[in-house]
């Protein structure tokens, strides 16, 4: 058993959702552990581990931190410790006290405390919209590594209380830590005749399809309304969506950007007249939180957490009706002063959200954690 006598503790967090291209849990998972270095105190360590065939983890990724960085697949690795429970992590990376997984299956661990980050509970309504190896291991062991967890993160007071409800979970082990901010300076005033900015995988969830479909009304009564402008990774999945675009009367209006990196992202939002995310289903909606940033109007479906990390900053529409989406488009274009009360209201918003904090949170969730054990 172990003794704990102070806030020492050894930290190890699974950074591999950071080693590619950062979508956003990978930006999560960075931002995160960036912002708990600066809090840990003398005798505390920060573990990132990581483990890939092929992407190598830098050792600076996180300065202030110790990398571990096996050559290992990461479908072997996964599917031995989701399916066979071996081999511990201490085999790799040596002992820790708290082991923590930024998705919600357990890292097997000898000695370590087991933490489990949630997103979202869309793999149990839609696993058709999610990729192989999440169908196969998270509906049935989710709950189960949910039930066993020392402590459970979540990203948004919506997905807390999903968890609760549905995984039959105790709210006192359920520890909600909401991305930051970026650090941003709000452009001075709106931007009028910017590219309509989507953000995000076009994977089904995303309902890029309405948006479209929204986009075209948009267009057939406001002719002159700006470009839209998809960026994020295209899977085989989107394939459809990329003919639709390339095709009357989309073609020469819509342009599919692909991934974009931080600094571009940045710049895109500094150019957009708007941000429109109508996802089925978000944990929290990154996007919009860096959007309301940078001064950018923001419109989101009502469905999951956007309604929370929007607040009464953007317009919030049906998720499915694409006329009123496409009346909201049309109303930031037509109306210049909604637009910038509405970038006034995000820019307010936005401050309520600080990776510090979040943080600050998970740092005091492991150290109660130590104490309880």
């Amino acid at each position: 058993m172990l003794c704990y006598d102070g806030p020492r503790v050894r930290i190890l967090i699974d950074y591999r959702p950071a080693l590619r291209e950062r979508t956003g849990v990978g930006e999560y998972a960075h931002e995160l552990t960036a912002a708990l270095v600066p809090l840990l105190s003398p005798g505390d360590a920060l573990t990132l581990f990581s483990s890939s065939w092929k992407d190598r983890l830098p050792p600076d990724a996180v300065p202030g931190s110790t990398s571990v960085d096996r050559r290992i697949p990461v479908r072997m690795l996964n599917f031995a410790w989701h399916r066979l429970r071996v081999p511990p992590v201490d085999w790799l990376a040596g002992r820790h006290d708290i082991i923590h997984a930024l998705h919600p299956i357990a890292i097997p661990s000898r000695t370590g405390a087991r933490v489990v980050t949630i997103h979202d509970l869309d793999f149990l309504d839609h696993p058709e919209r999610t990729r192989r190896e999440i169908r196969r291991d998270y509906p049935a062991l989710a709950p189960v590594h949910a039930r066993a967890a020392d402590r459970i993160v979540t990203v948004s007071q919506f997905t807390a209380s999903e968890v609760e409800r549905r995984l039959d979970v105790e709210r006192s082990r359920i520890v909600v830590c909401p991305p930051g901010a970026p650090d941003w300076t709000p452009r001075p005033a709106p931007v009028l005749d910017g590219p309509i900015l989507f953000v995000g995988t076009l994977e089904p969830r995303k309902n890029a399809g309405t948006l479209l479909d929204a986009y075209a009304r948009l267009r057939s009564f406001v002719p002159t309304a700006p470009r839209l402008a998809l960026a994020g990774h295209a899977p085989e999945s989107a394939e459809g969506l990329l003919r639709r675009i390339s095709e009357p009367p989309l073609a020469g209006h819509v342009e599919h950007l692909g991934y974009v990196s931080g600094t571009q992202r940045q710049d895109l939002y500094r150019g957009a007249s708007m941000l429109v995310l109508p996802s089925l289903l978000e944990g929290f909606g990154l996007p919009v939180l860096e959007a309301m940033t940078a001064g950018v109007p923001v419109i989101v479906s009502d469905r999951g957490a956007l309604p929370e990390v929007a607040g009464n900053a953007g317009q919030i529409v049906p998720a499915e009706d694409a006329e009123a989406l496409a009346s909201a488009m049309a109303a930031y274009l037509r109306d210049p002063g909604m637009a910038a009360a509405a970038a006034a209201r995000g820019i307010a918003q936005a401050g309520r959200y600080s990776w510090r904090e979040s943080a600050r949170t998970l740092l005091s969730a492991y150290t109660d954690v130590m104490r309880q054990r």
